[in-house]
């Protein structure tokens, strides 16, 4: 029906629009956190479309955004749900069902993208409901005196006003609201780890010229799908194992720790880090090794792969024999000496040493399923990456920068490189084109992590490059070929330029 009669002014229709949206939002969201609900119906679509964007397009995310990518999706969807708003609102000047049936379609949208979400409950779609009922009740009441009245431009802006700043304290409380995440993070906070002890740099490991040998917390690299990282309580936290096992294992984390426990230096490198790039660190990490709790389940022959699975639902597929064998495979408890991040997998994660972490470093981790390679398809494989993520020789200039201008004279340049599970027998770097000259390595305790390297060149005035190449162990020498990420990790030699004063 269109509607008859005096309507106000044109421009306070999707202004209304916007309050009534924006409120909506505030609520549901005050509404998720007062029911520990992780995935508010932003959270939960920005996952909706993490999980289904083509793996091209998530990696060219990664490569210009780095961890800015998930706020900057949620940017995206709430800027995008303004314009919707706006223009319901406008819609309804001429047609009072517009805005309701808008509303109605956002809160399905929503309410499909939390019930995709894992274990989540009925307590999303009630934060969906309560964000819908908003939607409808404000724009309602914010329209009426446009609707039905001479338009009294002071009263229908006084309202408009009140609402909006409603909806701005409610928002504002919104985080505040629920004990969920705080209550984690009070019980990670009083959470005593015996036999963890702080890290303690091996001498000689840390060459004091660039980056650190060991990597802060705070600065280790984070890349996954969680817009909103699981927040666990530990004393519910169980993870399952089971599949092509004699006997099925559900631990919790009294479990866990219950068990003999390994600490180990160990370098984790993401897929996705391009030719120089800081999607790496190296960490001391404490934990049960998975080889004696697949022992524990007895492994039925013919398995192969282990399918682990997240709180939030997502999975990863790893080979068995990098379980089982004399690597530091482990269930990790702690990172440098402290229990894990919520952000870095609390209450447990999996680090895997010798592989991406596409698949094999489960965060959050709850279920691991023994199985075969055919049947551990995870999450990262039908997007295009590599079934199997076997970490790449690679090496890395720090000193100096791209871009730097250094001093006239002899002049240090230092940096990483690394191939865990297999080892850095030799660093080279070449300036200006020149030979390949020996770099200095510094001293690490085994093969699972990475080794930084100096050297000290004559430099005079003027623009110079530099270039570097590894060689492994085992005698490859790292090949210059530039190849992408996808499918299974970059590769070529990493180049700086400079100027020398």
């Amino acid at each position: 029906m269109t509607q008859s009669g005096p309507r106000g002014p044109s421009w306070q229709w999707p202004v209304a629009g916007v309050v009534a949206g924006a409120s909506g939002l505030a609520t549901s969201w005050f509404a998720a956190n007062a029911l520990h609900v992780r995935a508010w119906p932003v959270v939960a679509v920005a996952e909706w479309v993490i999980r289904h964007t083509p793996g091209h397009v998530a990696e060219t995310a990664i490569q210009h955004l780095g961890h800015r990518d998930k706020p900057v999706l949620v940017s995206i969807i709430v800027a995008l749900l303004t314009v919707i708003f706006a223009l319901l609102g406008a819609a309804g000047r001429r047609h009072w069902w517009v805005p309701i049936l808008g509303f109605l379609v956002l809160g399905v949208v929503g309410g499909l993208a939390v019930a995709a979400e894992r274990a989540e409950g009925g307590h999303g779609q009630i934060a969906v409901m309560i964000g819908l009922l908003t939607w409808v009740g404000v724009f309602g009441l914010i329209t009426e005196p446009l609707r039905y009245q001479p338009p009294e431009g002071r009263r229908a802006a006084l309202r408009l006003g009140l609402v909006a700043a409603g909806a701005v304290v409610v928002g504002a409380f919104a985080p505040y609201v629920g004990r969920g995440r705080r209550a984690v993070e009070q019980a990670r906070s009083r959470l005593r780890l015996t036999g963890v002890t702080p890290p303690v740099v091996p001498t000689g490991a840390d060459l004091g010229l660039a980056l650190p040998w060991a990597t802060p917390t705070g600065a280790f690299y984070r890349i996954d799908t969680a817009v909103s990282p699981p927040a666990l309580d530990p004393s519910t936290w169980r993870v399952r194992i089971h599949g092509m096992v004699e006997r099925e294992l559900t631990l919790s984390l009294d479990d866990l720790l219950a068990r003999q426990r390994t600490q180990a230096w160990i370098t984790l490198n993401c897929v996705s880090n391009p030719v120089g790039g800081d999607l790496i660190g190296n960490a001391w990490w404490s934990g049960v090794l998975l080889r004696s709790l697949l022992a524990e389940a007895g492994v039925k022959s013919g398995a192969d792969a282990v399918l682990q699975t997240s709180a939030d639902g997502w999975t990863c597929g790893t080979p068995l024999s990098a379980l089982q064998d004399d690597r530091n495979a482990m269930l990790a408890v702690a990172m440098n000496g402290a229990p894990l991040p919520i952000n870095h997998g609390f209450p447990v994660r999996t680090i895997v040493p010798g592989l991406y972490g596409y698949v094999s470093a489960c965060k959050w981790v709850v279920d691991l399923k023994v199985t075969t390679m055919d049947d551990a398809v995870g999450y990262w494989i039908p997007l295009g990456w590599a079934v199997k993520g076997p970490v790449k020789l690679a090496s890395r200039i720090d000193r100096p920068a791209s871009g730097d201008v250094v001093p006239a004279g002899t002049y240090t340049i230092a940096g990483v490189a690394w191939q865990q599970e297999t080892g850095i027998a030799s660093v080279e770097v070449s300036v200006d084109g020149g030979a390949w000259q020996k770099a200095t390595l510094g001293r690490v305790p085994d093969d699972e992590t990475w080794v930084q390297w100096r050297i000290d060149v004559p430099l005079t005035s003027g623009a110079h490059q530099a270039q570097v190449r590894a060689v492994s162990s085992s005698g490859e020498v790292q090949t210059p070929v530039r190849r992408d990420v996808v499918p299974d990790g970059a590769t070529g030699w990493h180049r700086v330029d400079f100027e020398v004063s």
